[in-house]
């Protein structure tokens, strides 16, 4: 073996190390920063619209119309979700179905929304649906009450 692929050698060696370190602990952090970053973004603006009721329900009826749902019902399930379901998704409870109403809110504003009313076509809307894709694909990672569940009740039935 020549002093090069020894060389080589020890360079994969410890790339492999720190490979398996990132994946141990880093990938938890960033599935659990990825939950919060998105969480609160949602999280702030369901606490804004409930600071004023009144400008809520005039965006909801004149700002934010949706089609199908009268503006009251749409104000109320709007704001329910948006301080409801980043609760789930700090604490890692359910985030994947907790996710779907957050990415269905953010489709809306950017394709409905944003189709009306340029102000509403914002490059961070994508990456809210990007985070929120990545919850629902992958799930909220080791660092959830999702995954104590699966790690206490259901590898037992696996």
């Amino acid at each position: 073996m020549t002093e090069t692929s020894t060389l080589v050698d020890r360079g994969a060696t410890l790339y492999q190390i720190l490979i398996q370190k990132l994946e141990a602990f880093g990938a938890p952090v960033a599935d659990l920063a990825v939950r919060f970053w998105v969480g609160l973004v949602f999280f702030r603006s369901g606490l804004q619209k409930l600071d004023d009721w009144e400008s809520t329900l005039f965006l909801f009826e004149y700002e934010y119309a949706v089609p199908l749902l009268p503006f009251e019902i749409a104000a109320y399930m709007g704001t329910a979700f948006e301080l409801a379901m980043p609760i789930f998704l700090f604490v890692g409870l359910a985030a994947r179905l907790a996710a779907v109403p957050l990415l269905g809110m953010a489709l809306t504003i950017q394709f409905l929304l944003g189709a009306n009313n340029p102000a509403y076509n914002d490059f961070n809307h994508f990456a809210w649906m990007a985070f929120l894709l990545v919850i629902i694909a992958r799930g909220p990672g080791m660092i959830s009450i999702d995954h104590w569940v699966r790690q206490k009740f259901m590898r037992k039935h696996a």
